[in-house]
């Protein structure tokens, strides 16, 4: 595949439904991670353009249709959407590779069929969804109601724009509430893709806007006191400012926030089969992904065989030009994530771990932000390596006793995202998998289902997406006591 190089400009809005001019003249420019030259332009929302997109999704949803049309029409809509995901996801591949750097070889199924399976399985949840239900109470029967929340406020990040924009609003459109996405300026181009689908598959005015902005124009949004619920993903140091502003008015708030997760490695485990499951998800995204498996947990009885295996498939990942079909592994989004992780792998090395594999700038690659595949061994978990979610191509492999200091170990962090055990005994990877506290969990695979609940514990985040428990997010609980001895006709 040709390299990217046409320059990719908007001059509007999509707010309220409809393509706008913007009410500020602060330009966004999208600048290539692998070329370093700009690729995109597209207006910068201002706090006014916050404004009239809120105001818009507030009278959808007080006034509207949407909430109040019977979930087959809704349904009907979202599945259109679905439907052009597939018609364009090579163009949502392409676009995003060329924003954020994932290889393309990756991106049609990490960054776009992977967001249509997301629209697809809320389809699915929201038609079983227990809407409405009678129960016994104490005092009398009970009807209990789940209504939508209102207006969504959806913030997302640059990594997987269009899977993280679909877990939001697939599940709270479909819940009938209305919706402000806002998009990272890192990767704003897709987001018109997605803006052009939801005119055509026929959204009333009002339910959705997108808005490219930067942080400062996210807190206001977050902080706007139109906005009945905040559904969040991004880091934890801005997961905490989200918290705190949207605090301000008891806005709810889901929060989907970073990791640090570990593969265990159990003794018996096929030593072939765990590389292969666990390279591309430890190095997923160029290392950019909040549940990769940034921890490699290696027994000492094995230690020696499992970092050469390790350290040889790392070194043998292809870098290049993200758009090459052959590339494996691409350029970090930014200059500021490349030094971030230079700076982690000289902290690595000063802290006494052994660099394996990699550690610098690729010497092939003259320009763009790469980073080689890097792999730490002699990892102790005390070190900030193992500690801090680095979000660059940077692994450690750290070594264990036993099967219990493994859990120890892996539940020694601050996070609580994701993880996976490998191990020839299936019910006693399950048996670990129980024991680790770790909000979504993988035994001899990776994977991370769109009909089961995803979101972590402990810094990891607040709340849910997918399955009933994400799609349940979106809703308010209603309980209505009816007479004693009634029964419905």
């Amino acid at each position: 595949m040709a390299e990217r190089t046409e320059l990719v400009e908007h001059g509007q809005l999509f707010i309220g439904g409809e393509f706008t001019d913007p009410l500020g003249t602060e330009v966004i420019e999208v600048i290539s991670p692998h070329t370093e030259q700009v690729i995109g332009r597209v207006p910068h929302a201002s706090e006014g353009d916050v404004d009239r997109a809120v105001a818009a999704a507030r009278r959808a949803f007080d006034e509207g249709p949407w909430p109040r049309m019977g979930l087959d029409e809704r349904i009907a809509v979202i599945t259109r959407i679905k439907d052009a995901f597939a018609v364009r996801h090579e163009e949502f591949a392409r676009l995003i590779s060329a924003q954020n750097g994932t290889p393309y070889s990756s991106s049609v199924m990490v960054q776009a069929l992977a967001a249509m399976m997301v629209w697809d399985s809320a389809i699915t949840v929201a038609r079983d969804f227990p809407y409405e239900e009678r129960r016994d109470g104490v005092l009398g029967p009970l009807l209990v109601r789940r209504e939508p929340v209102g207006v969504v406020a959806a913030v997302v990040p640059w990594n997987v724009p269009q899977f993280t924009a679909a877990a939001k609003l697939a599940p709270a459109l479909l819940a009938g509430c209305t919706a402000v996405l806002k998009v990272s300026p890192e990767t704003p181009l897709d987001a018109y893709v997605l803006a052009e689908i939801a005119e055509e598959a026929g959204l009333p005015p009002g339910v959705l806007s997108i808005l490219p902005a930067d942080r400062e124009v996210s807190e206001y949004l977050v902080g706007h006191r139109d906005v009945d619920k905040v559904s969040f993903t991004g880091s934890v140091a801005a997961g905490r400012r989200v918290m705190e502003v949207a605090s301000r008015n008891l806005t709810r708030v889901t929060l989907e926030l970073g990791g640090k997760s570990a593969a265990i490695i159990l003794p018996d485990a096929d030593l072939e089969a765990a590389v292969a499951g666990i390279v591309p998800f430890a190095w997923m995204i160029n290392g950019q992904a909040c549940v990769a498996q940034t921890r490699i947990l290696a027994p000492n009885s094995r230690y020696d065989e499992m970092a050469e295996a390790f350290a040889a498939a790392a070194g043998a990942l292809r870098v290049g030009d993200p758009m090459d079909p052959t590339t494996e592994l691409g350029p970090l989004v930014a200059r500021r994530q490349q030094q971030r992780s230079l700076d982690y792998i000289r902290l690595g090395q000063e802290e006494g771990a052994k660099l394996l594999t990699g550690g610098n700038r690729p010497a092939a690659q003259e320009r763009g932000w790469y980073v080689e595949p890097t792999l730490f061994g002699s990892v102790d978990n005390s070190m900030r390596i193992a500690r801090e979610e680095i979000f660059g191509p940077v692994i450690c492999l750290i070594p264990y006793e036993d099967e219990a200091e493994a859990v120890r170990i892996a539940d020694d962090s601050p996070y609580g995202l994701s993880g996976s055990v490998w191990t020839a005994d299936t019910e006693r990877g399950i048996d670990v998998a129980r024991r680790v506290r770790t909000g979504t969990y993988s035994v001899n695979t990776f994977s991370l289902d769109m009909l089961g609940p995803f979101g972590g514990y402990k810094n990891s985040g607040l709340g849910r997406e997918f399955g009933p428990e994400g799609y349940g997010e979106f809703f308010e609980h209603k309980m209505i006591h009816l007479p004693a001895g009634y029964r419905e006709a």
